[in-house]
């Protein structure tokens, strides 16, 4: 399905800035799948939110999207009339756009990188984001054609890679870091997802895919640390049910580490605020 072409109205001599509302756009990345990068880029933009931000989630996963079963949404946006703009669907305060609210679940998405880089683009050209402090980018794992069309199109603030303890995560998610700063992405820090399981009975904790990985390779790179977040059931079934584990468990282990870490990201951008517009005045209050 393609995405409506802007109308008469928004055509000018001098194209509008892309993104051109959003005060700040952060890329989550990984260099494989299977570590969770999804569920830490949609709880993370719902910790975003918690503190007092306006957020907007933009899943360009084009062959394989999560966010309508991780946010429950499967209605399907509608275009403006007047703009020619689609308007993202809304949940629990997130703007929310998607591949996979405009196709049909069922039918795979059969695409060359060109298709791709075209439908990219349109969630960013032709989707009316409004006025956002941050603008979350759930990337597809690896560093192929959607990475490239994002590092090249969109202006992005910085990046965050999320990785496994295991080792055979942490080769990937060094190519990534690497893909970043190849195109000059200030990689804003490396999350490691999880990092390990705390026993319910004993309260021993297991490090079930090696310990302290993330860390490590954060110190061999020189790049900050944003913090581990635990293996716990509620991550995933909030992640099945539609209701991210900062909203449907929030004084969850997973949930405060998640806090923590959007609070980091908040910290990373500020510091690096004198070359860019200023940040907006967040209210951390009760916040963690």
């Amino acid at each position: 399905m393609t995405m409506n072409q802007p109308g008469p109205s928004s055509h000018s001599d001098t194209p509008p800035k892309l993104l051109s509302g959003v005060k700040n756009t952060i890329a989550v990345a990984s260099g494989k799948g299977g570590v969770g990068k999804s569920t830490i880029a949609v709880n993370l933009a719902m910790a975003l939110t918690k503190t007092g931000a306006s957020v907007g989630l933009l899943d360009t996963d084009i062959y394989g999207p999560s966010l309508p079963l991780m946010m429950g949404i499967c209605q399907r946006p509608v275009g403006d009339p007047r703009t020619g703009l689609l308007t993202p669907l809304a949940k629990h305060g997130l703007r929310l756009m998607s591949m996979g609210f405009i196709s049909d679940e069922k039918t795979p998405v059969i695409w060359r990188g060109p298709m791709v880089h075209k439908m990219i683009s349109a969630f960013m050209e032709q989707v009316d984001w409004g006025t956002l402090d941050f603008l979350v980018l759930d990337l597809p794992p690896g560093t192929g054609d959607a990475q490239l069309t994002i590092t090249q199109t969109a202006p992005l603030t910085g990046a965050i890679i999320v990785t496994t303890p295991q080792d055979v995560s942490l080769i990937d998610a060094r190519k990534g870091l690497l893909m970043f700063q190849t195109v000059n992405v200030p990689v804003l820090g490396i999350v490691e997802n999880m990092s390990h399981f705390v026993c319910d009975g004993c309260g021993k904790r297991h490090e079930i895919f090696g310990c302290g990985g993330g860390r490590r390779i954060s110190e061999e790179l020189g790049i900050p640390f944003l913090g581990e977040v635990p293996l716990d059931a509620r991550v995933t079934w909030g992640g099945d049910q539609g209701d991210p584990v900062v909203v449907s468990a929030p004084d969850s282990t997973a949930s405060k580490a998640l806090h923590e870490i959007a609070l980091k990201v908040i910290a990373q951008l500020q510091a690096g605020a004198s070359t860019r517009a200023p940040l907006p005045t967040l209210d951390l209050t009760g916040v963690g």
